[in-house]
């Protein structure tokens, strides 16, 4: 192969650089809250719900998502964590995933599973996440909740449950958590 024909690793060692804060850590409680009332609206019950985080940005938006349905319903939510290292379409570009592990203790087979992340940009992670749950059972549905909507879909997923819609061009980096939401760019650490 020419090496005109290989393709180039992205660079690992980029940095994120804040230039705004868009989401203090109260409004980022609020939005998760109204995420989750509007999941029990929209299921009527949380019986059948299994709160499932893609490691690791979605996995402490899932964890607080999971206890605010507990708090409301007054009924344990199960909870887990999916990785999907191993699903991505990119693995030619970048052959080395860093990996984490899958916890998730129940079987999903018809159940309600709401997938949470942190930023949905391409789509691309959350097509990884739907391959990555046929391991774990066959779901009766499966919803979308994401902190931030950042646009630029590649593929054709939208989400059930955003916490805000920031559109962003592609030079922009956005960093989601409990914390709060910023906005900035990516440069050399």
């Amino acid at each position: 192969m020419s090496s005109n024909d290989q393709r180039q690793t992205p660079p690992r060692d980029l940095a994120f650089l804040p230039k705004n804060q868009l989401l203090t850590h109260e409004d980022v409680g609020r939005a998760l809250r109204r995420m989750a009332h509007e999941i029990v609206e929209r299921n009527h019950s949380v019986e059948n719900i299994s709160i499932i985080g893609l490691q690791t940005g979605g996995e402490p938006f899932a964890t607080k998502l999971a206890e605010l349905l507990s708090e409301i319903s007054g009924t344990t939510v199960p909870r887990g964590l999916l990785d999907v290292s191993f699903y991505r379409d990119d693995l030619s570009r970048n052959p080395i995933p860093k990996s984490t592990a899958t916890t998730i203790d129940h079987d999903l087979t018809d159940r309600t599973v709401v997938l949470v992340d942190d930023v949905l940009f391409t789509g691309r992670t959350i097509r990884s996440a739907l391959n990555a749950l046929s391991d774990w059972g066959r779901p009766r549905s499966v919803q979308l909740a994401v902190m931030i909507d950042r646009g630029h879909r590649e593929l054709p997923i939208r989400p059930d449950y955003v916490g805000k819609n920031l559109p962003t061009s592609l030079d922009e980096a956005i960093v989601a958590n409990l914390d709060g939401v910023w906005i900035g760019t990516r440069g050399r650490s």
